[in-house]
């Protein structure tokens, strides 16, 4: 898929094809083992990995998952993915990813923080605050971040906040961060209700992926008006078109570690959920959840690509015909908002200065209203899609960054 996307954008900005390698491959592709000692007395080593994409515009930048599936492939695809959006966002960063193949569910407290510790060991000859800051991903939180900021910073001998962004607040974490991205959501959502002429009190949504980001873009959403008529998480999905009670499925949640359960008369077809009529489709959950079936049958105004590249090419030729009946909001601009504001927990770190929270709500959303404004620019004068406009705006920057930086020696 980033390939795909690759060369599309490429080909619109007519990249030579000598330089499009450059471009695209990553500068590293690190491979570690990770052995630790399990609770039954047993030794167990897990796989772990490091992409790092460019360093052209600064350090790297990307969250690090701990999950079943996690590989080189998926890790090199989500760190270009990262690159772009970083370069549309107008922050100082290439694109990283990293993660451990690892069902962190199984894992007791003890083991994960010996995981969590001895990949960060692993990874101390290739990151730093400077050359690659780390972040959570699905299957990590604050408190692994706070391991490995602890981690790094017992082998420099002094507290290093700077070298994970979303740690906890006690621990050199920014106010705003957990609910940044989600937020962002929201907001850019509110963005396109604008210019669709919209009204949130007469709107419904559906949210598939009901985990941090997609609660809190829910509860957004809810508090300004908009019905959420479906939600759903890896467990369970509940579809109510006179409007579900997004703050006790969110308390239910947090209580009780996911939907399970919440309600029997509301449940719903999970495969049914994303094709149900809505005004506004947030698909905040995992990769390719929609493919060209899924594409042809959407019924959304707006879709608003919460997760990471939730919709594969082929779909994305079907939303190319539907261009002027789906408003869509790719995954680069519209999950920005929690890299923007890790961007700004790394500045706070570095000067030992930080702000509260409305500041950096206030700062997130002018960064997110430029990119978008930039991004529906180049739709409406080149007459391209949302998606290619969005890479086109990152890719350029790269290509242009690597173009006056040359090629040393």
């Amino acid at each position: 898929m980033a390939r795909s996307q690759f060369n599309s954008v490429a080909d619109y900005l007519q990249i030579p094809d000598g330089h499009r390698d450059r471009l695209l491959y990553p500068k590293r592709a690190i491979t570690i083992s990770v052995p630790i000692n399990m609770d039954n007395g047993e030794m167990a080593v897990f796989q772990g990995y490091r992409v790092q994409h460019h360093l052209t515009l600064g350090p790297t930048k990307g969250g690090t998952r701990f999950a079943p599936n996690v590989d080189i492939g998926e890790v090199s695809a989500l760190a270009i993915w990262m690159s772009w959006k970083c370069a549309l966002a107008g922050l100082p960063y290439g694109g990283a990813k990293g993660g451990i193949t690892v069902d962190v569910n199984s894992l007791s407290r003890r083991e994960l923080e010996a995981l969590s510790r001895r990949y960060m060991q692993e990874m101390i000859p290739f990151v730093g605050p400077h050359i690659d800051v780390m972040a959570p991903d699905m299957g990590t939180n604050e408190q692994v971040m706070a391991w490995f900021m602890d981690t790094y910073s017992m082998y420099q001998g002094r507290t290093v906040n700077e070298i994970v962004t979303g740690k906890p607040v006690s621990s050199g974490g920014t106010e705003g961060r957990r609910e940044a991205t989600g937020l962002g959501v929201a907001h850019l959502i509110f963005r396109s209700m604008e210019r669709l002429q919209l009204k949130p009190s007469d709107s419904t949504a559906v949210i598939q992926g009901f985990g941090n980001v997609g609660s809190f873009a829910a509860i957004e959403l809810a508090r300004q008006g908009v019905k959420i008529i479906g939600a759903s998480d890896h467990t369970s999905c509940y579809f109510d078109k006179r409007g579900l009670d997004v703050n006790a499925m969110v308390e239910y949640a947090a209580r009780n570690g996911s939907l399970k359960g919440f309600s029997n008369e509301l449940a719903f077809d999970p495969a049914q959920l994303l094709v149900q009529p809505c005004d506004i489709l947030v698909p905040a959950a995992i990769e390719r959840v929609i493919d060209a079936d899924v594409a042809a049958k959407l019924q959304c105004r707006i879709l608003a690509e919460a997760a990471n590249g939730p919709t594969t090419p082929d779909a994305d030729a079907v939303l190319d015909q539907r261009r002027k009946e789906i408003f869509v909001i790719p995954d680069i601009l519209c999950n920005s908002g929690g890299v923007i504001v890790s961007y700004f927990e790394w500045v706070q770190d570095l000067q030992q200065l930080f702000w509260g929270k409305s500041e950096v709500l206030t700062r997130l959303r002018g960064l997110l209203d430029d990119a978008f404004s930039r991004v529906m620019e180049r739709v409406e004068k080149d007459d391209i899609s949302h998606r290619t406009a969005a890479m086109a705006i990152g890719v350029d920057k790269v290509a242009k960054a690597k173009a006056t930086r040359g090629l040393f020696p």
